[in-house]
């Protein structure tokens, strides 16, 4: 059987092994959390390496993009790269390639489970937009007015970042600095099990879609969320269930629910990458192409209330 491991920076509390089977190829994907203990992931990377099929980094990103007039232009987070310095044989993933293919066509994958129409909304809020440009760029497709939230969920900085392109303005200034800071700057949320405090409440009420990665939404996300639909990923049943009680309409989770869990883009990511038996990560192309060969990879639409 083949494996693919996650080890991640985030919360061992949240950590999950499953079977799938991809055309009759049996692969073990396994979510191991550090808690945020960095010596420690970097041991697991380096036992890990030449024994299993993909590794993958959780918690944090190896590369943040931005998009150019020729494609987009990566800055890579420096300080992440020392997680995986000692990994010489297995390939290693972050979840940037699906980020930047499935997550970006997430509304044209779940339209079958729409009942064959893509929604409109009025007003979407991204929470942290700078590690899901993709899904940020299908919000903003299917909403008239966006707002991102990466000063408010990063920084805590009461300033939202209205339309796609001011967030390029404010991310071309920030991601060559972002590029250098220490790891324990650029944790997300979630490396530890941390309570819920509502902020910004303002931002929330005024979206009908909500979209970003779960850990940053549960961060500061309101006790009122009635009628809304939320585009995550990375959410258990126990996540599930605290959306249904805050009101959520519509929830969609950008990757498959696996045995009652959505794992993240950096762990389905090593999946596909095992599949593909290249021993190299896969190009944007090469996953797109996949995308649309396995049924496997499509997004989960649940109604919630």
């Amino acid at each position: 059987m083949k494996r693919a491991v996650s080890v991640s920076l985030g919360s061992p509390s949240r950590d999950k092994k499953v079977i799938v089977n991809l055309n009759g190829m049996e692969i073990s994907i396994e979510r191991i959390g550090t808690g945020g203990d960095v010596r420690r992931a970097q041991q697991l990377y380096a036992e890990l390496d030449g024994k299993v099929d993909c590794l993958s980094v959780g918690g944090v990103d190896l590369y943040l993009y931005l998009p150019t007039p020729k494609g987009k232009k990566r800055y890579p987070l420096r300080s992440a790269f020392k997680l995986v310095k000692d990994v010489h044989h297995t390939p290693v993933v972050d979840g940037s390639g699906l980020k930047h293919t499935l997550e970006r066509r997430v509304f044209e994958l779940a339209k079958p489970q729409l009942g064959g129409e893509i929604p409109h909304f009025k007003k979407a809020f991204v929470t942290m937009a700078v590690d899901r440009l993709g899904l940020a760029i299908a919000a903003n497709e299917v909403s008239d007015e966006i707002t991102a939230g990466d000063l408010m969920m990063e920084f805590d900085l009461p300033i939202p970042i209205r339309g796609l392109q001011n967030f390029y303005r404010v991310a071309a200034i920030l991601l060559p600095i972002v590029s250098y800071l220490p790891l324990k700057t650029i944790f997300p949320p979630g490396y530890k099990d941390e309570p819920i405090v509502p902020k910004f409440h303002k931002y929330w009420q005024e979206a009908d879609l909500i979209a970003g990665d779960f850990l940053y939404m549960r961060k500061h996300m309101p006790d009122d969320l009635r009628g809304k639909w939320v585009v995550t990923n990375t959410t258990t049943a126990e996540n599930h269930e605290l959306l249904r009680a805050r009101g959520v309409r519509m929830f969609i989770t950008t990757t498959p629910v696996l045995d009652g869990r959505s794992f993240g883009t950096n762990m389905m990511e090593a999946l596909l990458t095992t599949y593909a038996g290249k021993g190299r990560p896969l190009n944007d192309e090469e996953i797109n192409a996949y995308i649309d060969e396995l049924e496997f990879l499509r997004p989960t639409v649940t109604q919630l209330n």
